[in-house]
């Protein structure tokens, strides 16, 4: 059993503030290395036993903490958050002041009036890049620039009217700007730490997706790494970049790596909470319930059997996510690098996605970090897991019948689940 259910438990303050920093490290899409060199690393450097090594890449900032670099014909879980922030970029400088962006993925009304910082290359020193804060994200101006249909809410704000707004004035005002160093493609991004917010055991702030991916598989690491040694499973813990524009980095590990299972950690939605979508008949998937399980697109039945039996023998709250051809999240890594792969994706239910505002529970938070390493350890129970893998693939020819069961509340399977996950020659 894990340790006394944590995640029914309020986060402890320090555990909060690892969170905390793991989640303010600046590091937009191409630019991950504040989170990952920055923050994780000096995390791991503080618990991973000397015999683990770290994979590093030339061509992006991600990391990867390995179990057993000796012995690469174990059977290799790669668990992965991803370190990428969506940003905004500098576009165009205007000749009244204004520095036209782009909103990449946000929702553009939602930026309206938002402290940001904006990170420059120095142009004396390429490679090296400084930071700017004071400026505001805005588009109309004042209501009284906006059109009637703004004003009454039938249309909306456009991504090319979103400007960083630096309060410019007197003459030159274009000039102003680009003495300071400031051109096309610089970065910006929101300033919203993460604090503990008004509900008990929930938080809010900027960029929780996916500096929570990321803390969760730091924490999964720190928790395996004080138990004893897995004997037949190496983990993978993988902190990857570009997730945002098509989740490259990921893949690229998973081509050099070649694991034989992913787990992806990655946030998800609150659908409950989500307004105006209640005639979508989406998962019910509710925040302060549980961590997410994604099924369908590429998930492997076998692995998210073994999740969800650990879950269920350490009374872990869970919820099922139903996904169409895509996780939309790093699970699709092996995949797409054709690699060999058992996979799913784990989450937590978020609100706001892609604002300042997302918001999220502690308790979904560590229950996902509990199942992912309780089910590390069950698999570890079994000695040739890739001829388990390979041999047990579900057969629904080989379904029981279901018969009516009247009002009865359904007994739970507890056992049932267990003996099938586990069930291969030791």
């Amino acid at each position: 059993m894990t340790e006394s259910k944590a995640w029914s438990k309020a986060m402890p303050d320090n555990q909060f503030k690892i969170m905390r920093d793991i989640i303010a490290a600046p590091s937009p899409v191409g630019l991950e290395s504040a989170m990952t060199h920055g923050v994780i690393k000096p995390y791991f450097d503080t618990f991973a036993p000397k015999k683990w090594s770290m994979h590093r890449f030339q061509g992006n900032a991600g990391l990867v903490w390995d179990t057993h670099p000796d012995k690469t014909d174990m059977f290799t879980i790669m668990i992965i958050g991803h370190a990428d922030k969506i940003r905004m970029q500098v576009r165009k400088i205007g000749s009244d002041g204004k520095i036209w962006i782009n909103t990449d993925a946000f929702l553009p009304c939602t930026l309206i009036g938002h402290e940001v910082t904006l990170y420059s290359e120095d142009p004396a020193k390429p490679g090296s890049y400084r930071s700017l804060q004071g400026g505001t994200v805005e588009a109309l101006g004042a209501i009284h620039f906006s059109e009637p249909a703004q004003r009454t809410g039938e249309k909306g704000i456009r991504p090319k009217q979103i400007y960083l707004e630096l309060q410019i004035h007197g003459a030159d005002k274009a000039r102003q700007i680009e003495q300071l160093g400031i051109k096309p493609g610089d970065t910006l991004l929101l300033n919203r730490p993460v604090k503990r917010s008004f509900s008990p055991d929930t938080f809010y702030g900027a960029y929780l997706d996916n500096g929570l991916g990321c803390f969760v598989t730091a924490e999964i690491a720190k928790l395996l790494a004080s138990a004893p040694a897995l004997k037949n499973v190496r983990c993978l813990f993988a902190f990857a970049s570009h997730e945002e524009i098509g989740r490259f980095g990921s893949r690229v590990m998973a081509g050099e790596l070649k694991p034989d299972a992913i787990i992806a950690v990655d946030v998800n939605h609150d659908y409950v909470a989500a307004p105006n979508i209640g005639d979508r008949n989406m998962s019910p998937l509710e925040m302060g319930k549980g961590f997410t399980l994604s099924t369908g697109a590429i998930v492997s039945e076998q692995l998210n059997a073994f999740i969800k039996t650990s879950a269920l023998d350490n009374d872990i709250p869970m919820q099922l996510d139903v996904c169409g051809n895509d996780t939309g999240t790093d699970g699709m890594a092996a995949v797409l690098a054709s690699v060999d792969c058992a996979a799913t994706s784990i989450g937590f239910p978020i609100r706001n996605m892609h604002t300042i505002s997302e918001s999220a529970h502690t308790g979904d938070v560590i229950a996902a970090t509990h199942a992912i390493y309780e089910t590390a350890k069950s698999m570890d129970k079994i000695k040739q897991l890739r001829d388990h893998f390979k041999s047990n693939h579900p057969r629904l020819d080989e379904a029981n019948t279901i018969t009516h069961a009247s009002s009865a509340k359904p007994a739970r399977a507890k056992k049932t689940a267990r003996k099938k996950a586990t069930t291969a020659k030791r």
